[in-house]
């Protein structure tokens, strides 16, 4: 059996020898339009992978963590997270969870408030107005969580918005949680949705299920399975953070979760989408609807390039030690110079907080995964998620990366940071490489991200 010692997730500090959450506190209120940026994330621990060369390790930055007020630190045991992935029927359609259950690890705090972590639900109920905000911009997505607020509590869900926000009515959605006598009831857009739409659906202190699906300029917007608003914009805006609102009152949530939308096969039968390369010894080859990768260091390179993006790969490991790759940005028609989204499910030991090679879903020589979700001879599902110099990974549902490149810009990856495009490249690492992705589906983000 692996060690089932929890590991410790600290808010908003990197501290040695300890697996520590990507999370800031922005001690600012929402309304406070002096700080409207987020901070990067800070960096986790390293990878435990093979050492980079003198080129690459001198270019790194030193990490620039912004401490929070009050830091509040959370424990989780390789079951914790672990139990909370999803079934691979769900997970290979994308989605994944915002929240863990146990810890606030991909999640940034703005104002001064009491969010805390209970009975694997997120609670707030005293303090400032204030946003618990995913540190990772979302594009087009479906949203699922359920709250549980008091009849006269005023909280909501904010959708593509920056870390704080000072207008509801033009630099985000909010979906309100409000009792009827506000102007904006429950599952109404805050100063958007037109009165004629609005329909009264009370918080009653028992848990209630909201679907969110923000697609393009449409909103729509169901609790407990029935549609409430229906909404388009005829200004959109196009990505920003989910955040979640603490205004007045006690609310909960739990089972947050997100699918992107609008992604785009990879994969077909003749790898049309493919530049392959003959003279190198590995082999890619269709194999029952599926991309087979057997023996011998080769690479598979996308003719499109892509700068920020959502990437969902099924993958299936033949082994614990096969390993693979998705490299991102790359310098085209080059040998694999792109940063690279680990694909390994190797462990120390057989402990899932101990990678043996990064982990997949770590960034390769940048930032290990906290955990190995991933588990050889099965299906699984990795997201990726670029964005600018943000990058983040979930495997089977859960997140297991969160990093930020703070490194000098360089148009190699491995030397510095990218945000230029470049192309996606699958990796056969070596003679003993047997794998194979069921589905690699992506979708390009063109506009910047708040």
């Amino acid at each position: 059996m692996f060690d089932r010692s929890p590991h410790r997730f600290v808010t908003g500090i990197v501290l040695p020898a300890m697996v520590c959450v990507a999370m800031v506190c922005v001690v600012a209120g929402c309304g406070d339009s002096a700080k409207k940026n987020a901070a990067p994330p800070s960096p986790a621990p390293g990878s435990t992978g093979a050492t980079a060369d003198a080129e690459e390790a001198n270019s790194s930055a030193a990490a620039k963590p912004v401490a929070p007020s009050i830091p509040q630190t959370y424990e989780a045991a390789a079951d914790d997270l672990l139990s909370m992935r999803l079934p691979i029927q769900e997970s290979r359609q994308g989605w994944v969870r915002l929240f863990d259950g146990h810890t606030l690890f991909g999640w940034e705090i703005a104002g001064k408030a009491n969010w805390r972590i209970e009975n694997n639900a997120i609670v707030v109920d005293g303090g400032d107005r204030s946003l618990l905000c995913t540190s990772m911009p979302w594009s087009d997505y479906e949203l699922e969580l359920q709250f549980r607020a008091d009849p006269e509590t005023n909280s909501g869900i904010f959708l593509r918005t920056p870390l704080q926000p000072t207008d509801p009515g033009t630099e985000c959605y909010e979906v309100n949680i409000a009792p009827p006598s506000n102007a904006f009831p429950t599952g109404m857009l805050v100063k958007r949705a037109p009165a004629d739409q609005q329909r009264t659906t009370p918080t009653s202190g028992d848990w209630q299920t909201l679907n969110i699906n923000a697609n393009g300029d449409k909103i729509e917007v169901s609790i407990d399975g029935e549609a409430v608003n229906q909404w388009s914009d005829p200004n959109p805006l196009t990505r920003g953070r989910i955040g979640l609102q603490h205004n007045q009152g006690r609310v909960e949530f739990r089972d947050v979760r997100v699918r992107p939308l609008g992604m785009k096969e990879l994969i077909d039968e003749k790898l049309t989408q493919w530049k392959s390369y003959p003279d190198m010894p590995g082999e890619f080859r269709y194999q029952d609807g599926s991309l087979r990768i057997e023996g011998g260091k080769n690479q598979l390179e996308t003719r499109d390039s892509y700068a920020d993006f959502v990437l969902l790969a099924h993958y299936e490991l033949d082994a614990p030690e096969t390993n693979t790759g998705i490299f991102f940005r790359c310098i085209p028609g080059d040998e694999m110079m792109g940063y690279e989204c680990q694909v390994n499910d190797a462990r120390i030991d057989d402990n899932p907080l101990a990678p043996a090679d990064t982990g997949t879903g770590g960034i390769f020589r940048r930032q290990q995964a906290r955990v190995v979700a991933g588990d050889h001879g099965q299906p699984n599902a990795v997201l990726l998620v670029a964005d600018g110099l943000h990058m983040a990974a979930w495997v089977n549902g859960i997140q297991v990366s969160d990093w930020y490149d703070d490194r000098q810009p360089n148009e190699n990856p491995r030397r510095g940071s990218r945000t230029k495009a470049g192309t996606v490249i699958i990796q056969a690492h070596d003679s003993e490489t047997k794998a194979t992705y069921h589905s690699i589906q992506i979708a390009a983000i063109e506009s910047p991200s708040s």
